[in-house]
């Protein structure tokens, strides 16, 4: 049976990268913002340089902490023939969606890339899709502070008054 988080929570999803993290502050970013599951939208969940961050690595080093790990960069993950925006209106990118959107209601979930900053990795796209079906997206930079994009409010159009 699958168990939903209360309705202040359910609609509530948060993203992240890994960076140049060891896996103990990845870990403890992890824990401050109390996240319980981890998408993984790479499209090449490996790293020569960083290799705690590789998929296997990554999952057991998750699960032995209580944090699930779900690898969804085939659907997901950047890197796409054509651009992003592109893979947005797929079959494939909206299957994705589906099932992030149900890992998130279930308990609290990061969207993960490997990028620090979301303006310049595909989980911004992930985001505002997210936000386009109502949710709530936080843009994890570190254990104290997230990141929220300013938004602008179209302004109308000012004519002078007509004599």
């Amino acid at each position: 049976m699958v168990e939903l988080r209360d309705a202040a929570q359910a609609k509530k999803v948060f993203t992240l990268g890994t960076s140049t993290r060891t896996r103990e502050e990845f870990l403890a970013v992890l824990e401050a913002w109390d996240i319980r599951r981890v998408c993984d939208v790479r499209s090449f969940p490996t790293s020569r340089r960083y290799p705690h961050f590789s998929r296997e690595a990554l999952s057991a080093f998750l699960e032995e902490n209580g944090i699930e790990y779900i690898w969804m960069g085939g659907l997901l993950g950047g890197y796409r023939k054509g651009g992003y925006q592109a893979h947005m209106q797929t079959t494939d990118f909206k299957s994705g969606m589906e099932e992030l959107e149900r890992a998130a209601a279930e308990k609290p979930t990061a969207v993960v890339c490997a990028e620090l900053l979301p303006w310049k990795c595909h989980r911004r796209f992930i985001a505002q899709a997210l936000e386009e079906r109502g949710w709530q997206v936080v843009h994890v930079i570190d254990a104290r502070r997230s990141w929220t994009p300013t938004r602008t409010v179209p302004q109308p159009t000012l004519y002078p008054d007509e004599e």
